[in-house]
């Protein structure tokens, strides 16, 4: 079957426009077989003929996505760490409303900053690319995509929870300067970019998967994200593969130490609340140490990183020497054996 197919298949499993069909796709994975060129060609034909616009796909003003208080879809399912807590299922419906569409919103603010991380440092790469590179018209097309994933990431948030704060501060106040890694240090910038695409994805999939009704507008846009996700995070993965054989020793030694911080910082930004929603959403201090760090957590931490674990045992920065750092970090584990591989298969 041509690669292009395969693309295309993948995306429209994505945004059918029932629940299943988001939760059942499984993402364009371009390796194997295939050069880097062929690989970084698919890419882009299949943004061309599969794209998402945020005010033409979504129709925002429908009666199905009318917002109201009573709204039990904006329940937090038990997949989430906060929603599984003892303290949230104890508090009154209405309470339990309010903070799930904060905690839900919260998140999806958190990751349009992640996107907008993208874009500043995807110019800063892009500059540096020699005419005729055709990375360049690719990420082009993701950066395109990006554009449009922060406006409707912003229009729920502006629609559902204007309140949110979303990233943490030191992110909100890092990310100019960690742009500029695209153009200083690309290769870390890509791990960048894993660090915040795979948490929000592997949790994207894991509440469409679990068969919980959320509401049809943050379901929307998660069938989008999922399905244009599934190519950013690919390339990520096939830019470092293919330029891994290029590092020289040091720089695949520095990668191989700081990678693991990255994944951890951005799993955390992601997925813990920022101090200001925490306070918004009124969780006490021993919630937040039960829901974002027990075992299960930690767990859930090293299945997101597993993919990453994969790239960096294919290219040489996962060694026995900067395994330690991976430990340390909490980021450790089995590599998976494919791209996406459900925990439960690994186990």
């Amino acid at each position: 079957m041509a690669p292009v197919t395969l693309a295309k298949r993948a995306t429209l499993r994505a945004v059918g426009t029932g629940v299943r069909a988001a939760s059942t796709v499984t993402p364009f994975r371009p390796q194997g077989k295939q050069s880097y060129q062929d690989t970084l060609r698919t890419l882009s034909e299949a943004s061309v003929e599969q794209c998402f616009n945020a005010f033409k796909d979504i129709a925002w003003d429908s009666p199905e996505f009318a917002l109201s208080d009573d709204d039990d879809r904006w329940l937090l399912p038990r997949v989430d760490p906060l929603g599984a807590t003892a303290w949230y299922q104890e508090l009154p419906r209405a309470r339990q409303l309010e903070v799930g569409r904060h905690r839900l919103v919260a998140m999806t603010k958190t990751g349009s900053q992640f996107e907008q991380l993208l874009l500043i440092g995807g110019a800063q790469f892009l500059m540096g690319l020699k005419n005729e590179n055709p990375e360049f018209c690719y990420f082009m097309h993701e950066l395109t995509e990006e554009c449009h994933h922060i406006q409707m990431f912003q229009e729920l948030t502006n629609r559902a929870c204007p309140d949110v704060v979303g990233a943490p501060l030191w992110l909100r106040r890092s990310i100019p300067l960690v742009g500029l890694l695209g153009g200083l240090w690309p290769s870390l910038f890509f791990t960048i970019i894993l660090a915040g695409e795979e948490p929000i994805d592997h949790l994207q999939k894991k509440m469409m998967r679990a068969g919980g009704q959320l509401h049809p507008m943050l379901t929307r846009i998660t069938q989008i994200h999922i399905a244009e996700e599934a190519r950013h995070i690919g390339f990520a993965h096939a830019w470092l593969e293919h330029h891994a054989p290029a590092m020289n020793a040091v720089n695949k030694l520095a990668l191989g130490l700081m990678v693991p911080m990255v994944l951890r910082l951005g799993y955390g930004a992601i997925v813990v609340p920022s101090r200001e929603d925490q306070a918004a959403m009124g969780i006490p201090d021993r919630v937040m140490r039960e829901a974002f760090g027990g075992a299960e957590n930690a767990k859930t931490r090293r299945d997101v990183c597993a993919d990453v674990r994969h790239m960096g045992e294919t290219t040489g920065i996962l060694t026995p020497l900067t395994r330690i750092a991976w430990r340390l970090w909490g980021v450790d584990g089995r590599a998976s054996r494919y791209r996406s591989e459900p925990a439960s298969a690994a186990a």
